[in-house]
């Protein structure tokens, strides 16, 4: 059974069948952090872009382990130019791998790199599709992004930076997934929030579930 472990902040290890995928490995200096970046052993390293709060520890990770990072074209660079495996890809395009496939879809943030986009992920990991949204704020496309059948989304709810609790709320409506995870929030004050009174909102609103994960915990993906 898949399953999920959340780092602190918005990075998540998923893993099933001997495969590991981290999102956004930032360990190193993330208050958040419950593991350090020997610590995990990835086979891919899915980067939405290249603040440091989400490029993170990926270059030492990749250049130990020999995993591929994903990403745009751009992020995907820097991992080449420092001698790691890497595969770029782009907005709307979709590349299968060993676990599944991976399609990246639009976020709309700075990029991090000269001449980049960030960007999220919808990963159809032995079957399961979830969305990783990386930073973003909130935009009318996520409804075609929730056309492809999400089952798990991971979306940010710290505000200032990222969409806030009442965008993420409209993002849902949106994406209709069957489970929510609220992420990108309370590592620092200047995004603090409340993620029960955002699932209180959700409850409300709509049947979609949510899974409030602190750093450390697991979640089974069941579907």
């Amino acid at each position: 059974m898949p399953n999920l472990k959340y780092l602190g902040h918005s990075c998540f290890l998923l893993s099933a069948n001997n495969i590991k995928i981290i999102f956004d490995p930032f360990l190193t200096g993330n208050p958040a952090n419950i593991m350090q970046a020997n610590e995990v052993n990835p086979n891919y390293i899915l980067v939405s872009h290249a603040h440091g709060d989400h490029l993170g520890d990926g270059i030492e990770i990749a250049k130990r382990t020999g995993a591929t990072a994903i990403s745009t074209f751009e992020v995907a660079n820097l991992f080449i130019e420092e001698g790691c495996n890497a595969h770029g890809m782009h907005l709307g395009g979709k590349y299968n791998f060993d676990f599944g496939s991976v399609k990246i879809v639009p976020a709309f943030h700075g990029s991090g790199v000269a001449g980049g986009h960030a960007c999220g992920f919808v990963v159809d990991f032995f079957g399961t599709k979830i969305y990783f949204a990386g930073d973003t704020c909130l935009f009318g496309d996520m409804m075609l992004i929730g056309k492809l059948g999400i089952e798990y989304a991971l979306i940010p709810i710290g505000d200032n930076f990222t969409m806030g609790p009442e965008d993420a709320l409209s993002a849902v409506k949106l994406i209709h997934p069957k489970v929510v995870i609220p992420m990108h929030y309370n590592t620092w004050p200047l995004i603090a929030q409340d993620p029960k009174a955002f699932e209180e909102k959700i409850n409300s609103f709509c049947t979609t579930k949510v899974e409030i994960m602190n750093p450390g915990d697991n979640l089974d993906i069941i579907f």
